[in-house]
């Protein structure tokens, strides 16, 4: 059961925020909608999101001001469990945030290498990265190159491996999502053993050592199937750790001399009933349908413990994914059919 004392206080906080995650019937509502001015009234009128939406006036409703009071109300169910985290679940709370820390250094970045003329919109994310994050906005804001918005980070742990990177030649905007990427997974895999007791840690672990693999088997299948990608460039791409897929099994991966013999490997991990590429299903989809199934069996097995803090966020941001999808698709005129097929079955 974890720990009961706790985890109580936090275990009744996730579960109530849980209530209110949409159901399967109600993303089929959203699908058979007609335009995004429409999706964003039903969010308001029958859903969490109604607090984040009603700070928009009638003519600020579009997809991209509604995508971002969905990122709001991330930050906002974070911070209302943060609240109820003793010192050690806050110590955990932060590894969760460097993904997004991540995902606006990669904002940035695809900002100032695509030269874009109104580069930075990033006011709705401010308070929160002033509150939690060692990263600056207000800083990088000001950023117009990359030499530029390297140094902006100067003082945090991304200063070093970026600017390794800065000093390369011909590097490419894929290069710095890369390196991000690979310090992400690599630095949270070695900091969760100290910030961690025995039993959240083997939680933690086997989600995220699960993520790793999986990514590590879309990259390669990606690399295979759409670029031709020769084994040694393969190897670069992938997070050098192995959890449930031995150093052997990742060398046939990425040796195997095509995809017949790529999905022959891939039936030989634990991964496999999830990995069926003969299905109707993208390997995106079937990456979010592995990783569903393993946060929420964690979560039923050892309810107080990390899982129910990982597994509720990783719903959130599953359900935000899920609405940004449903609204493009609206937004260019798929059946309710179509949507829900991009949007998936999968609710919490």
């Amino acid at each position: 059961m974890g720990n009961l004392l706790e985890y109580s206080g936090i275990v009744t906080k996730i579960r109530a925020m849980g209530a209110k995650l949409l159901t399967l019937d109600q993303f089929t509502e959203i699908a058979n909608l007609g335009s995004v001015p429409e999706i964003a009234d039903y969010l308001r009128k029958n859903t969490a999101y109604a607090d984040v939406l009603d700070a928009l006036e009638e003519h600020q409703i579009h997809r991209g001001n509604i995508e971002k009071v969905l990122i709001q109300s991330l930050y906002h169910d974070y911070t209302k469990i943060y609240r109820f985290c003793g010192q050690k679940q806050r110590r955990f709370m932060k590894l969760i945030l460097k993904n997004y820390e991540i995902d606006l250094i990669n904002y940035c970045l695809r900002i100032v290498i695509n030269r874009y003329r109104q580069p930075f919109d990033l006011n709705y994310k401010k308070a929160f990265f002033d509150r939690y994050s060692q990263i600056s906005i207000e800083k990088l804001i000001t950023s117009r190159t990359t030499d530029e918005l390297v140094e902006n980070l100067k003082g945090t742990e991304y200063y070093a491996p970026l600017k390794k990177l800065k000093d390369s030649q011909n590097v490419t905007l894929y290069d710095y999502n890369l390196t991000l990427d690979l310090y992400f997974y690599t630095s949270t895999w070695k900091e969760q053993k100290k910030v961690l007791n025995k039993p959240d840690l083997e939680l933690f672990m086997r989600d995220r050592g699960s993520k790793i693999d999986l990514l590590n088997l879309q990259w390669i299948y990606r690399a295979k199937k759409y670029y031709n990608m020769k084994p040694a460039d393969i190897y670069l791409l992938l997070i050098p750790i192995h959890y449930k897929l031995s150093t052997d099994l990742v060398k046939e991966l990425v040796e195997a001399p095509g995809l017949e013999e790529f999905e022959a490997a891939v039936a030989k991990t634990s991964y496999a009933r999830h990995y069926n590429f003969h299905q109707k299903l993208t390997i995106e989809q079937m990456y979010a349908d592995c990783l569903h199934y393993l946060y929420t069996v964690d979560r039923r097995r050892d309810p107080y413990s990390v899982a129910a803090i990982n597994t509720y966020l990783f719903l959130k941001e599953e359900e935000i994914n899920k609405l940004t999808t449903a609204m493009e698709c609206v937004r260019y005129g798929l059946s309710p059919g179509e949507t829900l097929a991009y949007v998936g079955g999968k609710t919490q």
